[in-house]
């Protein structure tokens, strides 16, 4: 028996070698190619300072009865989460079919839809709030829109991955029946979805609320915008209550959603 020949429990081993290898290399090429000149001469006050705002709010900021304070801010947020998300949940159901396989005879009509799920995808929300703030202004409006269209190609990627899982048995039972295309849809493909469905378009929910308070800081509304002037102004106090409301809405949304989740599942 020739030696030299690997025997097959050996190749797994190998392979793996291979991989981990490939993988260190690609570390330290990515590694190499970053430049990193060390902190700055003020980075250490920079952070000293909004440690020190983190920790002494200015709890009069939470709410001001004559101006935008703390509460307005997070409750603006919220609301451009809740319609980015209910806008984008309704919308992404005909791409999810679109892009479904087992939806189409052709692969080309599920492939063109997965096509256009891409690139939609591509674009993150920031840089569809800069184009939307250039179309319809600035203010929640455009946050609204950035969030609705690109929450658009990831939960119709997931809710088209959840279609291709459906169990067929029902489908056929019902075509054999004679049943149109519409009733197989209503009576065997929805009923097993949309519990899945409604656990995305939470989970989408909670990812939005922390997107939603970066899109303030290119002018789409919402805490965001408080946030950046606080920065500029050097106001760190503010900074630090900002922050330290929006740590407590996502914690509550996150307790909120899963909660919901469980119950859905």
């Amino acid at each position: 028996m020739n030696q030299s020949v690997p025997s097959k429990s050996r190749l797994p081993l190998i392979r793996n070698w291979i991989v981990g290898a490939l993988l260190i290399v690609l570390f330290v090429w990515s590694l190499s190619a970053m430049q990193f000149e060390g902190i700055q001469e003020y980075g250490a006050t920079v952070m000293k300072s909004i440690w020190h705002g983190f920790t002494h709010p200015d709890w009069d900021y939470v709410y001001m009865p004559e101006g935008e304070d703390l509460l307005r801010g997070l409750l603006e947020t919220l609301i451009i989460s809740i319609l980015g998300t209910f806008i984008s949940a309704f919308l992404c159901i005909p791409f999810a079919f679109w892009a479904s396989d087992n939806m189409s005879r052709l692969k080309i009509v599920s492939g063109s839809g997965k096509f256009v799920l891409t690139v939609i995808r591509v674009f993150p929300e920031i840089i569809m709030a800069i184009l939307f703030i250039v179309a319809v202004g600035p203010g929640a409006f455009a946050g609204v829109l950035a969030l609705g269209v690109h929450s658009i190609g990831m939960l119709a990627k997931l809710y088209s991955e959840t279609i291709e899982a459906v169990d067929n048995g029902p489908r056929e039972a019902l075509i054999s029946s004679g049943a149109s295309k519409l009733q197989v849809l209503r009576f065997a493909v929805l009923p097993q979805v949309i519990p899945q469905f409604i656990s995305y378009a939470l989970y989408r929910f909670e990812i939005n609320i922390r997107s939603a308070t970066v899109l303030g800081l290119v002018g789409a509304g919402g805490i965001g915008t408080p946030l950046i002037f606080a920065l500029q102004t050097r106001n760190w106090g503010r900074v630090g209550i900002i922050l330290l409301g929006i740590v407590i809405l996502v914690i509550i949304i996150d307790l909120i959603s899963g909660w919901l989740r469980r119950r859905i599942i």
